[in-house]
């Protein structure tokens, strides 16, 4: 009894504090791994915290704050060995275009919006875990987030126009007016500014390349603040971003006013659906190579604390970064520590050299961001999806559209809807296959053959259910029986494989029963074979089974066929030419039977 309860508070402190699971993996061996591979992921995220912040439009220290404070709190709390959270592009431009409705981008205002936005939707993500709906995110499209961050980085794009080119953009105006601006104005691009960007981007490409174990990002922007400082940059238009607080993250306070609730709770909502998709996203996908095992909610509840702890931290909505994430597995992390440590490790250098971004040009900093933006366009995936995948490639294009037209919590919503609206589709229309026994496998073997077929039995219908027979499903069911009704009207006999039968409910049931009821009156029955036990018990409270015949329910169809055969009107039996049966009585030699 006590090791009974010593064991069941041992799950529930594993539960509430999921660190305990894997803080017994911690030592020397895994923390000198940890410890390099978290440098490495220090020095990738200072400059990737930066361009993040500027496309929230947040001042660059909040980057490099949420780099802090956020994966902490997610890698304690989470579920994955080697998720590393943080700023993210997407998160970036949904709080950008979710706040700049309301505030001047930067501005104190933005700013204090920006960390109740991070709150509300921490609170979101948190409640989503606590209620054990980490199974929700399988229900959503993988294409969702391609065709977002696809729109997301043309948008990044267009907002780094301004930046890249020298000219001045209204802020607040649509992804085509804003165009329309840019090509109005090309004429009075400053090349100066343009050949600064252009000399960063092509720098980071070109390490990247040639050197691909090297901060490519940082060097890029090192690069481009020399080239500043050796012509002079700002006697010529280029302007720079200033010099960071060399501080830890200071306590912030969201504003907890009714009235922002009520103006955030859409886009908190979009913030926190998207952070949560990207997050087990990218937690599973590194999972397969490390064979761990992601629990979704508990990722849930991660993600939650770090985007609440992080607005009490100057820190804004923050997810997994899948750079960072692969980045950390592939130098050789073992545990969550290296996450710990790399935000560490940020905090000293923030304080170390926070006096040198005074000399980091905005241009070059714009340059850094189209990289970033180039990379978010997935387009292996793009291909393949539309090669496919029909449904899939609208779910895509929809997704994608929606982001560059309408606002981002909006692109998000219809992105997810339309990929659940697809899913109950596939649901309410099971894989139903008509089979037949293939006459020359020992044993015997059954293969699929088209519904209106002549190598079908004339009497017994044999059909195989994949999917749920549920209240969403049972119109296609029935249609598809009514279907061989119609084809062969004498048919009276129904034998349904209910192997791949993944659920009965009470509309499936009553279906079920009625089918029964009309092969009864036509003289035959309806049969199941493999029924799970808990849905034959099903069957059996509500009263379906005394309907149906609890002599026509068997273990297998193999086990089937020989009483059924017997049932058939055996003189249509001895005229028949079909013989689809080795049971069948003068028995001819058909060869193999190959599928219609």
């Amino acid at each position: 009894m006590n090791f009974s309860l010593h064991s069941l508070g041992l799950f529930a402190a594993r539960q509430a504090l999921p660190f305990l699971s894997w803080t017994p993996r911690v030592n020397a061996k895994s923390l000198r791994a940890d410890i390099v591979a978290a440098l490495t992921g220090a020095v990738i995220v200072l400059p990737q915290g930066v361009a993040f912040a500027i496309i929230a439009g947040l001042p660059p220290q909040y980057g490099l704050y949420t780099a802090i404070v956020t994966p902490i709190i997610a890698a304690l709390f989470g579920s994955s060995w080697h998720l590393v959270s943080g700023p993210t592009t997407a998160i970036s431009l949904v709080v950008f275009s979710a706040i700049s409705q309301h505030a001047q981008p930067g501005s104190p205002e933005f700013i204090s919006l920006a960390l109740t936005l991070t709150f509300m939707a921490g609170a979101y993500q948190l409640a989503f875990g606590l209620a054990q709906l980490g199974r929700l995110v399988n229900f959503v499209s993988h294409s969702v987030v391609v065709g977002f961050t696809a729109g997301a980085a043309i948008l990044i794009v267009t907002s780094q126009m301004k930046s890249v080119l020298g000219i001045d953009i209204a802020r607040g105006h649509d992804f085509l007016h804003t165009w329309m601006d840019i090509a109005a104005k090309a004429s009075d691009t400053n090349a100066y500014v343009a050949g600064l960007a252009i000399a960063t981007l092509l720098i980071a490409v070109f390490v990247s390349q040639l050197f691909p174990r090297l901060p490519n990002m940082l060097l890029a922007m090192i690069a481009g603040s020399l080239l500043s400082l050796a012509f002079d940059g700002p006697a010529y238009g280029i302007a720079l971003i200033g010099e960071i607080p060399g501080h830890l993250p200071p306590l912030s306070m969201p504003d907890f006013s009714f009235t922002t609730f009520r103006e955030l709770a859409s886009q908190a909502l979009a913030v926190a659906v998207l952070g949560l998709i990207e997050a087990v996203s990218i937690g599973r996908s590194i999972a397969s190579k490390s064979h761990q095992r992601i629990d979704a909610s508990q990722e849930f509840v991660g993600q939650g604390l770090s985007n609440i702890v992080g607005s009490f931290f100057s820190s804004y909505a923050g997810s997994g970064s899948f750079t960072r994430s692969g980045l950390n597995y592939a130098s050789g992390a073992q545990t969550p520590v290296a996450a710990i440590l790399a935000a560490v490790f940020l905090a000293v250098i923030l304080l170390s050299m926070a006096p040198l971004t005074a000399y980091l040009p905005i241009p070059a900093m714009g340059g850094i961001i189209l990289l970033v933006a180039w990379r978010l366009v997935d387009l292996h995936h793009i291909r393949t999806i539309l090669r496919v995948s029909r449904s899939e490639s609208v779910v895509l294009i929809v997704t994608f559209v929606a982001t560059l037209l309408l606002e981002l919590e909006f692109a998000i919503y219809a992105g997810v809807l339309l990929s659940l609206v697809l899913y109950l589709n596939r649901t309410a229309n099971p894989r139903m296959y008509s089979v037949i026994p293939c006459p020359d496998s020992t044993p015997r073997r059954f293969i699929p053959v088209g519904p209106i077929s002549t190598r079908r039995c004339p009497q017994l219908e044999i059909l195989e259910i994949n999917g749920a027979v549920f209240f969403g499903s049972v119109n296609s069911v029935a249609r598809r029986l009514g279907y061989i009704y119609k084809a062969d009207p004498l048919l009276n006999h129904v034998l349904i494989v209910a192997d791949s039968i993944a659920v009965i409910d009470v509309s499936g049931a009553e279906m079920l029963a009625e089918e029964a009821a009309t092969l009864k009156e036509r003289g035959g029955g309806l049969y199941i074979s493999g029924l799970r036990l808990e849905d034959k018990m099903f069957l059996k409270r509500g009263g379906y089974l005394d309907i149906i015949g609890r002599e026509n329910i068997f273990l297998s169809k193999k086990v089937a066929l020989p009483t059924i055969l017997k049932r058939l009107d055996q003189d249509r039996c001895e005229t028949c030419v079909r013989r689809i049966f080795a049971e069948c009585q003068g028995e001819q030699e058909t060869g193999i039977i190959s599928p219609d």
